[in-house]
């Protein structure tokens, strides 16, 4: 029986590398002495630079691997980007593409004291009358304008054809109703209170005043209220307030502000809205939500203001009294159509597109003004030839889409108005030619 016969030797790979420890390596200079050996190849994954290539040659033969991983990480670092350089490149275009304009120096309403008589007054805000009338403008004629309360506000739910009294109690009852709900909400609730309210007696019309209000079951008031917010507690309110307006104020609402906020349900802002409106005297602004959200934004208070009332006490340290009833009008359709709590409207702003606003969105003002300068283009194609003007350079280009427009019509009606040719032309009422018949084949049986 023959013994098992060996596995072969395993070969063993051979490489530059390790052929390179036979190499001859002498101290003498090369040119004394003269050698048959092969001179050492460098490996082409270690092809650096000169300066590494010189580091490194006196530890080829034993580091080598140690080498490559040095090497490939250098080379790695050479060709990766650094992404600082590459943000700062995006900034660098983002300037150049959409330059912005100069910043003015915006600052709060602030306290100054007068060296001479030590006494202290409040400076407005920077550039606020120019925002105030740009945001004006937006109201009556631009984007602004129309909004939900300019027809659906407390001041206009009251009905026309009601008493006074029953007017300034519409007034009370839409303002109580307003909280924590929109002004088309209101509207639908205060109309059904207008109309479905039962009466207190047979003979008594319905609707809302004082005595069908006390009168009425407070499921049947909570029935009819029940699309605005909080329905269940101002159900209450109302029925509270209006006991209270029997016995404490002769059947009417109070004129004063300490009378109105004495009412349950009943705010600092409701009163001054309600006091303006029922009675006509303005002892104080109504700041909302809309007012204080945005008046914060625009960096009227610093610092900002962390509730309505205390963003009513700072407004009126400076703004002028003739415009405390004005501004809430103002801002409260401006927060409506325009700056909106989410989805604010900054490209169709216009202290957006002219730098007076520090919160606005940087990208859609942007935006905003490449369509306002494509509108300024569109319009400039339009203008009209100056008076007097003969040259045929300043013709105008509108007139001569006019008179294109013309001639493509003349010549639709030659063609319309052609005579028909006799011979190749179907007349309209003439039958339509039929295809031959197809014979029929028969079948072999």
């Amino acid at each position: 029986m023959s013994p098992a016969a060996s596995p072969p030797p395993q070969l063993r790979r051979i490489t530059r590398g390790s052929l390179a420890r036979f190499a001859y390596q002498s101290d003498a200079p090369s040119s004394t002495k003269k050698s048959n050996t092969t001179p050492q190849v460098a490996d082409i994954e270690d092809a650096v630079s000169s300066s590494v290539t010189k580091t490194t040659t006196a530890t080829a033969t034993t580091s080598r691997k140690r080498k490559r991983a040095v090497v490939s990480s250098s080379t790695t670092r050479e060709s990766k980007p650094s992404p600082v350089k590459k943000e700062e490149s995006e900034e660098e275009e983002e300037d150049k593409i959409a330059p912005t304009p100069n910043r003015r120096a915006r600052k709060p309403a602030r306290k100054i004291v007068d060296p001479d008589t030590q006494t202290t007054t409040v400076a407005p805000p920077s550039d606020w009358e120019e925002m105030y009338e740009l945001v004006k403008a937006m109201r009556l004629t631009g984007p602004a304008k129309d909004a939900a309360v300019d027809t659906m506000g407390c001041e206009r739910l009251a009905l026309p054809t009601a008493s006074p009294r029953d007017q300034r109690l519409h007034t009370l009852v839409a303002l109580m109703l307003s909280s924590q709900t929109k002004d088309t909400t209101n509207a639908v609730a205060m109309r059904r209170l207008q109309t479905e309210l039962p009466p207190h007696a047979p003979d008594a019309p319905p609707g809302l005043n004082l005595e069908n209000l006390l009168a009425v079951d407070a499921a049947k008031l909570n029935e009819l209220i029940w699309v605005v917010g909080f329905h269940n507690n101002k159900t209450k309110y109302l029925k509270q307030a209006a006991a209270i307006l029997r016995d404490a104020w002769a059947g009417d609402i109070p004129d004063t502000i300490a009378g109105l906020t004495s009412l349950p349900g009943v705010g600092p802002k409701m009163a001054h809205l309600c006091l303006s409106a029922a009675w006509g005297r303005t002892e104080g602004i109504g700041v909302d939500v809309h007012v204080h959200r945005i008046t914060n934004l625009w960096g009227w208070q610093r610092p900002a203001s962390k509730t309505p009332e205390a963003t009513r006490l700072a407004l009126q340290a400076w703004l002028p009294r003739d415009r405390w009833r004005e501004i809430n009008w103002l801002l409260v359709g401006f927060g409506q159509k325009v700056c909106l709590p989410v989805g604010r409207r900054c490209g169709e702003c216009e202290l957006g597109l002219r730098g007076l606003c520090k919160a606005a969105d940087r990208g859609k003002v942007l935006q905003g003004r490449k369509v306002r300068e494509e509108e300024t283009a569109s319009l400039k194609v339009e203008r009209v030839k100056a008076d007097g003007d003969d040259d045929e350079d300043g013709l105008v280009i509108k007139e001569e889409y006019i008179k294109r427009e013309e001639e493509d019509v003349e010549a639709l009606d030659m063609v319309m108005n052609e005579p028909k040719a006799e011979v190749g032309l179907k007349e309209e009422n003439s039958p339509e030619p039929q295809p031959p018949a197809r014979p029929s084949r028969k079948r072999r049986g």
